[in-house]
């Protein structure tokens, strides 16, 4: 009997070695590829080139495979801690004064955006085919990974949800920061990002690296434990600006290390791209290209409108009010030199503003368009 267990518990064994050996194949091929591209986008000094780069790179993966090629959820939650602990070192207690002084401007532009994403919503439906529900879903920026969970209880397609998400936050991710950068030149950069703190000294790069570790690990536990909308990122922002507000010590994070967590990021992003599902929706999704870069166009204008009212730079004001891609446009500001804290500080509440209100006003919208109709087909029989 026990000669028996022991065989089939080193056959169970077996099979764990082989689906581990086999993660980890599959997950250094596109690893590898995202270096290599990501590499060549550095050298030809791309915009944000170890974000984009491995992006393209997990894109071609996942269409060489002909399925999506989802990497084990710890690589992107890793890479968007490292970048949440970047932000933390960029972030000055100057950003939430600022933030309050312009809360009428802010709140005022939230809106407006909501408006135009709403329009662009409709505009999917009416010229797609796609339900109205689904149109406005697919629309809806930021927190894609929410709004997608929660797409078939409000009545939408959740695969077509989601693939127009997706094809949103690619071409967010894509434009913006190339744009940005095409229209500012960029700050010389230093090799670390550091906070800024009169009297501390430096700590060795080892300590230094273990606090970081310490600050990631804590995080992505405490943004989880928490349920918070992109955890690993805030959870480790919130954890490193505590730490780094009350260290003795100057900290930093060395510039490869930044880019190592826009690296994670851009091939975890690009190996979920579904080429099949794609064919299927392609007219909504020419369509959703040309309404997204409308979008952009639009977000724009109102980045542009809150610089004029306010006295927050222009590179800031751009990018606070881009339709998603938060880690990708905390990145560019931080390769551009602008306000990372004020970027995070606005984005954050536009992205509470859509979780709270996003849902419930599609429902009011579709409900109130369901009434319309209902109306105007009873108007219809009695004439």
């Amino acid at each position: 009997m026990s000669a028996k267990f022991y065989i089939l518990l080193s056959v169970l064994n077996n099979q764990e070695i082989i689906s581990k050996l086999s993660t980890i194949k599959t997950t250094i091929v596109p690893i590898t590829l995202a270096i290599l591209i990501g590499f060549i986008f550095y050298w030809l000094n791309f915009p944000v080139g170890w974000l984009l780069g491995p992006m393209i790179a997990g894109i071609i993966y996942a269409i060489a495979k002909g399925t999506p090629q989802p990497l084990p959820r710890v690589i992107i939650m890793l890479g968007k801690a490292i970048i949440g602990i970047a932000t933390a070192f960029r972030f000055s207690p100057e950003t939430i004064s600022l933030v309050s002084t312009y809360a009428i401007p802010v709140v005022g532009c939230i809106f407006i955006t909501a408006a135009l994403s709403m329009l662009k919503g409709y505009l999917l439906s009416l010229w797609s085919g796609v339900s109205r529900s689904t149109g406005f879903l697919a629309s809806i920026p930021g927190t894609a990974s929410a709004i997608v969970a929660m797409s078939e209880e409000l009545g939408a397609d959740p695969i077509a949800v989601a693939i127009l998400q997706y094809l949103r936050l690619l071409l967010v991710v894509f434009i913006m920061p190339t744009a940005t950068i095409f229209m500012f030149p960029a700050i010389d950069q230093t090799q670390i990002t550091t906070l800024l703190a009169s009297g501390k000294t430096s700590i060795p790069m080892f300590g230094n690296l273990l606090i970081i570790a310490g600050c990631c690990g804590l995080g992505i536990w405490g943004g989880n434990l928490l349920r918070l909308a992109s955890s690993a990122f805030l959870g480790s922002f919130i954890v490193g600006l505590t730490t780094l507000w009350v260290a003795p010590y100057q900290l930093q994070v060395p510039q490869w290390l930044f880019a190592v967590g826009l690296l994670l990021v851009g091939i975890s992003i690009g190996v979920q791209f579904d080429w099949e599902n794609a064919r299927k929706l392609w007219k909504a999704i020419l369509i959703d290209i040309a309404l997204v870069i409308g979008l952009i166009i639009g977000f724009f204008g109102v980045g542009y409108a809150f610089y004029n009212l306010t006295e927050v730079d222009l590179i800031t004001s751009l990018l606070s009010f881009t339709p998603g891609g938060l880690e990708a446009m905390i990145a560019t500001v931080n390769e551009l030199g602008g306000d990372a804290g004020l970027v995070l500080a606005i984005q954050l509440s536009r992205m509470l503003t859509i979780i709270l209100v996003g849902p419930g006003l599609t429902t009011l919208i579709l409900k109130r368009m369901k009434i319309s109709s209902a109306a105007t087909r009873k108007s219809k029989v009695k004439s």
